[in-house]
């Protein structure tokens, strides 16, 4: 099974043995093997005791507990992670020393670029319709890459990346129907169906990427392009940069084949919420599509903590492929 997904009111959860049992009022009891959890996604009300958590973790299932109104990340909770504490050790010194922070920072954020511009590309093939903001885009995105190259510093770096993501989202709004109202990026909450989307893709995305972290025992709260900031995971932050374009093509893929619609949402005090319907579709497309990129920050995070220890450590661009 990998990923389990629990996103239904006044559900209840036990064991029996080595099964992870579920209990709903309406239905006969489920039951689905400890051993073939990787990871549970839980919504809204579950309920259950200190001993299923346990059993989890022991396991290595890790745990993401998503609010019922926006579904954001309320609590992770992470299995064993790996035992060597050196790779710890090496990553605070590094986070540390600027002059080794810029690259890898640079690479970043290259990766990221290079993936809005591949995006727009195979978008403006698709939409001739509307080439100009594409093209602007592009054109925008394709200019920045050598500025990049030459960065002197964090903030310059900081500074190019919000310059391509402005043109990136400048060219994103045209490939949707105007009937979403999607103007921009905005959460916290999403006010449109594409951001109810992103928000909830991101935040899934998020917590693949501290899971891979932890796993290869890395800190997840220390980055190296996002600086420290209270309760975020900074290097989950920055592994995820390159594939957050990949996030948004696909979610413009869930409108234009019209796996989603206007219909599959609701719109409750400012903010746009998909519907019961709408999540089951979104986290059934969302397993299909991301396989290859768990592959992708389990390796990167592996490489990252390798290249602690002792060789000249590398942050991923983000590969066309993510696999």
């Amino acid at each position: 099974m990998g990923t389990l997904y629990l996103d239904r009111r006044n559900l209840n959860l036990r064991l029996d043995g080595k099964r992870l049992v579920i209990e709903e009022s309406d239905a006969r009891p489920r039951g689905v093997p400890l051993a073939l959890l990787e990871r549970v996604v839980m919504r809204g009300l579950v309920r259950l005791d200190s001993g299923v958590l346990g059993a989890l973790a022991a396991q290595g299932t890790s745990v993401v507990c998503l609010s019922a109104r926006h579904s954001r990340r309320t609590a992770i909770v992470l299995g064993p992670g790996h035992g060597d504490a050196r790779r710890r050790l090496a990553q605070y010194q590094l986070a540390l020393d600027p002059a080794t922070r810029l690259p890898l920072a640079r690479a970043l954020i290259a990766g990221k670029l290079r993936a809005q511009w591949r995006l727009l590309e195979t978008a403006l093939a698709q939409r001739p319709d509307v080439r100009k903001p594409l093209h602007d885009g592009i054109v925008t995105i394709r200019g920045l890459l050598p500025t990049l190259a030459d960065a002197p510093d964090l903030a310059t770096v900081l500074g190019l990346e919000g310059a391509g993501a402005a043109a990136h989202y400048a060219g994103l709004v045209a490939l949707f129907a105007p009937s979403l109202n999607f103007t921009g990026r905005n959460r916290r909450p999403p006010r449109d169906p594409v951001n109810a989307c992103l928000s909830l893709g991101y935040t899934l995305l998020h917590f693949e990427a501290v899971r891979a972290a932890h796993g290869a025992g890395l800190d997840p709260l220390l980055g190296f392009f996002h600086e420290p900031a209270y309760g975020r995971e900074s290097l989950a932050c920055d592994l995820i940069e390159p594939l957050r374009p990949r996030l948004d093509g696909w979610v413009w893929s869930l409108f234009r084949e019209r796996r989603l619609r206007v219909e599959d949402f609701v719109f409750d005090k400012g903010a746009c919420l998909l519907d019961k319907a709408g999540r089951q579709a979104f986290y059934a497309g969302y397993e299909c599509w991301v396989p290859p990129l768990r592959r992708y920050l389990r390796r990167e995070s592996y490489r990252l903590a390798n290249g602690l220890n002792g060789r000249a450590p590398a942050l991923p661009e983000g590969g066309d492929d993510g696999d």
